[in-house]
């Protein structure tokens, strides 16, 4: 039997605000209990199903190679921790890993990783976690916490098996591998350690948002665990860590524009914790600990001088207004300052200049600072970062490099030499040749004038004197950049003569501060015309053509992918829209939701506003769905997500396939996943063989004019 497009019954619901009224029909979708809404959402992916039929056989294909390409057995290199190395490994036919540690040797520079075997029995190896076993019986799985007592002793980790991103956390003793008797429900990401006694941890309120900081004592009953700090701001996110000197405990209290900071001794745990630099409007702040010249210093990244950040220091005694801090690194016009991180003998800067993220390393000399020098690479259009170093007094640090076309690279950096030691790099099995594959950027012109960067890669060897297919990847939203970074199920798409695009859009942080506040709350419109932009500027270089150019975004991503299938569907054979944000006035009229209250910093407040209102309904994808021509979509979400509701591709597929006049509209839901989608890296495999075949297909794969 040949299924027909499902038809969601309409249930007008009328939505008045600021004297506008929307009429919305599938607003009863919302109700993930209904059991109607559960038969809709199987209809939609029964036909899915039945319309994708097609491109089974290429989704095989592709996620043949994908597995073949990647190395399943596997491990990362060991990071030093207290008295241990600590690294994660996995095993071909599992889809999870496992974490292990052994001892640090003596006699062996305690600095130099060593080499594990990845088969047979390796010496005094302990298995910490085996995370196929925690996830043994669910349909779900992920770890959140992973957190190991300076010691050594205690493990505290946290799991959820539902996709809801709400945590069961455990301690284990690792000495005996037994778990204590503490259980904690309910809570959200991450587990900090105050020596071997205390946890700090968080808990969310009812919009899902991390407002509590809370204190558990080992051995006690969680009844008992004290409220450190609770934020009553709705705006503003916490978040607990300890700094790398394990002197301090940390508490941040964040906005998206405002930022406040919390210290308290890490060997007084039961204490107070104090304020640093009271909260302002506007103004961001962090801190990193830093002794020079035997002193206690707060090193400060901050944006009360500038939109880009600079960073000041003082000591922690002495807390000047932070415009009047002594300047490491001054504000600058041209680089975004994005953090520090400090060691008892350097610190290590990041920064994006160019549209590139950078790294640069200070020596601390002679009892005070040195200068920042820029660590150098080859490839124009590249990603550094600093990683995996959890010793404050350790004498390398770890870099971590790739781009579009040089799989990953991990080294150690010995700072007081400059050596590099490359430590590992991304196998590509089969064999992968990096000059086979090319990376460059383009410019496009928004209708602003503002220039807006296209990162495009594709084989070296791609015959481009006709269009070829190609997937124009974006986001712009919430400062993110997206980095060049190499992907092995990738290759697929351009092994097939496709082109792989990113439209580097305002609203992400690609070209510093002022990039990202010209593309939200009444700008953002900006971001939707710097997307058509570049696609118009590929099709214009004659690289692709409107019926081989297929969108891709995820997310808020997604959201700018409905947005400019109603603006500029005619540049697009296809859209694809994974978890997409396509009712944000809905969400954003309804504080009670997850994150709508910290989220109106970042799309404005049309709940009070009405300019923002009338801003947002001008442009929201599922309230400006036309009766008109729509490219092919698929739109991908998981019914468990609390950051994108599935209700609302779930409203926009039913809409389009009520008003649009043409286009092949298609909804798959995982009815066991959050935000991330499925969970078992074989399971996301396939998933993104499915996904990257729909787009080889819809683009016309590699065929030529």
């Amino acid at each position: 039997m040949t299924l027909q497009p499902p038809v969601a019954p309409r249930t007008p619901i009328v939505r008045e605000f600021h004297g506008h009224s929307f009429t919305d029909n599938y607003e009863w979708l919302r109700d993930k209990e209904s059991a109607e809404t559960i038969a809709y959402l199987e209809a939609e992916n029964a036909y899915t199903e039945q319309q994708t039929a097609d491109i089974a056989d290429l989704t095989e294909t592709i996620y043949t190679e994908i597995k073949s390409r990647i190395k399943e057995t596997d491990m990362s290199v060991p990071v030093r921790a207290g008295d241990y190395w600590y690294y994660g490994r996995t095993i071909e036919g599992k889809n999870y890993g496992l974490s292990c540690r052994i001892p640090v040797s003596e006699g062996q520079d305690p600095w130099v990783a060593p080499v594990i075997p990845e088969d047979g029995e390796v010496e005094g190896e302990q298995i910490l976690l085996d995370l196929n076993e925690l996830a043994e019986g669910h349909e779900f799985f992920s770890l959140g916490a992973s957190s190991v007592t300076t010691s050594g002793r205690y493990l505290a980790y946290s799991v959820d098996t539902a996709g809801d991103e709400r945590f069961d956390l455990y301690v284990k003793d690792l000495e005996t591998g037994e778990l204590l008797d503490d259980h904690l429900t309910d809570v959200f990401y991450g587990a900090t350690w105050a020596g071997e006694e205390h946890l700090f941890y968080q808990r969310v309120d009812e919009a899902w948002r991390p407002d509590t900081v809370w204190r558990h004592r080992i051995g006690t009953d969680p009844s008992e665990d004290v409220c450190v700090y609770r934020e009553d701001d709705e705006h503003f996110f916490t978040g607990v860590g300890v700094t790398r000197c394990e002197t301090y405990l940390i508490i941040e209290a964040a906005s998206k524009i405002t930022s406040e900071t919390r210290v308290l001794e890490l060997d007084n745990p039961e204490g107070e914790f104090r304020v640093l630099w009271p909260r302002e409007s506007g103004v961001e702040y962090s801190v990193d600990h830093a002794v020079v010249g035997g002193e206690s210093r707060w090193v400060v990244t901050h944006n009360a001088t500038g939109p880009n950040f600079e960073v000041g220091e003082c000591s922690v005694d002495t807390l000047p207004p932070l415009r009047d801090l002594h300047v490491l690194i001054p504000h600058s016009d041209e680089v975004r300052i994005e953090g520090v991180d400090t060691y008892r003998d350097f610190i290590v800067a990041a920064y994006r200049r160019g549209a590139i993220g950078r790294l640069s390393i200070m020596e601390l000399v002679d009892g005070g600072y040195g200068q920042f020098t820029e660590l150098k690479f080859d490839e124009e259009l590249y990603t550094a970062g600093s990683s995996g170093n959890p010793e404050w007094d350790a004498p390398v640090i770890r870099l971590s490099y790739g781009s579009f076309t040089t799989p990953a690279r991990l080294y150690d950096y010995r700072v007081a030499t400059g050596e590099r030691t490359l430590l590992k790099e991304q196998e590509v099995r089969g064999g992968y040749n990096r000059e086979d594959y090319t990376a460059y950027r383009l410019w496009a012109t928004a209708p602003d004038g503002e220039q807006v960067p296209i990162s495009v890669v594709h084989r070296a060897d791609l015959d481009l004197t006709s269009p070829r297919g190609c997937v124009l990847y974006g986001y712009g939203s919430y400062e993110s950049s997206i980095d060049p970074g190499f992907s092995i199920s990738r290759l697929s798409v351009m092994d097939r003569g496709m082109i792989f695009a990113v439209a580097h859009v305002r609203g992400g942080g690609e070209m510093g501060r002022g990039w990202y506040d010209n593309g939200k709350q009444l700008t953002k419109k900006n971001t939707f015309t710097d997307f058509i932009a570049c696609a118009d500027e590929l099709i214009a270089t004659g690289l692709t053509a409107s019926d081989r150019l297929v969108a891709e975004g995820g997310s808020a991503g997604g959201m700018l992918m409905g947005a400019v299938a109603n603006l500029a569907g005619d540049r697009f054979a296809g859209i694809q829209a994974i978890v997409p944000f396509v009712d944000p006035l809905t969400s954003m009229l309804k504080p009670e939701l997850p994150l709508t209250v910290t989220e109106w910093d970042e799309w404005g407040d049309p709940f009070h506003d009405p300019a923002v209102y009338e801003y947002m309904a001008s442009y929201a994808p599922y309230e400006n769905v036309e009766a008109k021509d729509y490219p092919d979509i698929l739109a991908v979400t998981s019914i468990n997500d609390t950051r994108v509701l599935y209700v609302e591709p779930a409203k926009w597929i039913a809409r389009l396939r009520e008003v649009a006049t043409g286009g092949e509209f298609l909804l798959k839901t995982e009815m066991s996943a959050g935000h991330g989608g499925v969970s078992g890296r074989y399971a996301r495999w396939r998933q993104t063989a499915f996904e990257y075949a729909w787009t080889v297909h819809t683009a016309g794969g590699g065929r030529t004019e």
